[in-house]
């Protein structure tokens, strides 16, 4: 199952495991209990801390949950986490022994102190690009809390609990019938998640929320963030870098083509490269945390939502954007059962359905062609009377049979019967008439919105909420300065966004040296 080359990399990755993790196995008759136990087996070949045990109980499905120091630890798989979650697993045997990337004492510590028991369950589908990260935090937190469970659950096998639960989109995070969460995220979404509807014990040792005094702190960790992050630490500031995640927005790209003497990358490539040429530098990284607000004074104090503060000369910021949500009626209620923003991860579960897509610019209309080939139909929508996207996709999008396109109309409710969507309804701008279409799901693919409100109060932005910058990627406000997708500089691109972060830092050093 495994080939020669992937047998050599884990060798080599598991070497760092210094005590036993077991991998234990239910016995099942299902067709594909061989392909796991094969998969299972290959895997504990390669080192001789991971053991593999077949359980006396019996399960309908593959199952195998991980024992560490022979204890159970709460991480549970069904399915066989192949594809997309194949690195979750692996990364479940190495933080099951403290070993790979872990987050640093200040989310360990706020994961610790969630109260318990939680027990949750996260359904995925093996073709979801933005559920191993969910999978991977959630696990991670189970690690580092005794009170906590967690089970990937492949769609493929719980067709029953997907009908009882009214799952319409992965990764869809359940406590008990209660959904949590649904759709793409990360832990520090995740954590604030579960730090509302659980509780945390509060830290008693106030002290270690301050997190230091820099020269420059860098916000947000895409291509501008990096960028600035390393420009700063190379011109000797004491530099910080605080973000949701590595590599931001460009680690939910797919194909990058543009990104000069590069022919081809993808975004999780390129967010790796990113983080590993940071790590080359003496930056402090505070990762999976959000900035709540910052306080303007001549040493800026910017406080964080975990309830930790560091102090600052100069702010860069370099938050970029997130997807667009159309903010009508029922959106909110209905995200993850019939309202969805990622077509390559829950597409396959509307196969023959009717599906809308909102938004007629390039994302939108590749989406369409994309769930064109899986759907019953498409009605694609666009609020212009005319198409955006580039002509050789409008084209494609033209040619396919099963594809319905509606322009000038303003979407306006998203309906449903409490369980899931049933219905759009729109508006057509030039007569005013309001209709509806018949349907069981909603993808919104209506472009980014800039990340700029924890700083909009402070400095000047402009009626999109872009921060305005003038040619130094200087705000309006002294010490505070932005580049990439979350200022008004033209062209939203990787390449262009790097070299604005070079220049924020670069003018935020000029500025402390000359000034």
């Amino acid at each position: 199952m495994l080939d020669k080359q992937m047998i050599a990399q884990l060798q080599t990755v598991f070497k760092k495991l210094t005590n036993t993790v077991e991998l234990v196995y239910l016995q099942s008759g299902h067709a594909k209990q061989q392909e796991l136990v094969l998969m299972l087996t290959e895997i504990a070949d390669t080192s001789s801390n991971i053991k593999l045990s077949k359980s006396d109980k019996q399960t309908d499905s593959p199952y195998f949950f991980i024992k560490y120091n022979k204890k159970q630890n709460g991480i549970s798989f069904l399915g066989i986490p192949s594809g997309h979650e194949f690195t979750s697993l692996i990364l479940a045997i190495l933080n099951s022994d403290n070993q790979g990337k872990l987050p640093d004492q200040g989310i360990i510590n706020r994961i610790k102190n969630l109260n318990g028991p939680i027990e949750l369950k996260t359904y995925i589908s093996l073709s979801c690009e933005n559920c191993p990260e969910v999978i991977q935090s959630l696990n991670l937190m189970t690690v580092f809390n005794s009170n906590f469970t967690h089970q990937m659950i492949d769609g493929e096998f719980a067709q029953e609990d997907i009908k009882k639960l009214k799952i319409q989109g992965v990764p869809s995070v359940i406590d008990g019938e209660v959904l949590i969460s649904s759709g793409k995220t990360n832990l520090a979404d995740l954590l604030t998640k579960l730090e509302q509807k659980y509780g945390s014990k509060k830290i008693k040792n106030l002290e270690q929320q301050d997190l230091g005094e820099y020269d420059v702190v860098v916000a947000g960790a895409g291509p501008a963030g990096a960028a600035a992050a390393i420009y700063s630490s190379r011109k000797g500031l004491k530099t910080a870098l605080v973000a949701e995640k590595m590599g931001g927005q460009v680690k939910d790209t797919k194909g990058i083509e543009n990104l000069i003497s590069v022919t081809y990358t993808e975004g999780p490539a390129l967010a790796d490269k990113l983080s590993k040429h940071i790590a080359e530098y003496d930056i402090k990284l505070f990762e999976h945390r959000r900035i709540k607000s910052i306080e303007n004074n001549k040493l800026k104090n910017i406080i964080l939502d975990s309830g930790e503060f560091l102090k600052t000369k100069s702010i860069i910021v370099a938050t970029g954007a997130k997807w667009r949500e159309l903010g009508i009626e029922g959106e909110k209620k209905y995200t993850g059962r019939g309202v969805a923003y990622c077509p390559h991860c829950d597409g396959p579960y509307y196969k023959q359905k009717d599906v809308a897509v909102i938004g007629g610019g390039n994302s939108g209309v590749e989406a369409a062609i994309d769930l064109a080939g899986i759907v019953k139909s498409v009605v694609l929508f666009e609020f212009l009377p005319e198409l955006k996207a580039d002509k050789v996709l409008v084209n494609k999008l033209k040619s396919l049979k099963n594809v319905k396109i509606i322009t000038n109309a303003q979407t306006n409710k998203v309906i449903g019967d409490d369980s899931k969507v049933t219905h759009l309804e729109y508006k057509e701008r030039d007569t005013e008439k309001i209709k509806q279409v018949s349907l069981d799901g909603v993808f919104v693919q209506i472009g980014l919105l800039p990340n700029s409100k924890f700083i909009k109060d402070i400095v000047e932005t402009n009626s999109f909420g872009e921060i305005i910058i003038d040619n130094k990627c200087r705000t309006n406000i002294k010490g505070i300065y932005a580049a990439g997708d979350v200022t008004t500089v033209p062209f939203k691109q990787i390449i262009i966004a790097m070299g604005e972060g070079a220049k924020a830092s670069l003018t935020a050093f000029e500025d402390q040296t000359f000034n």
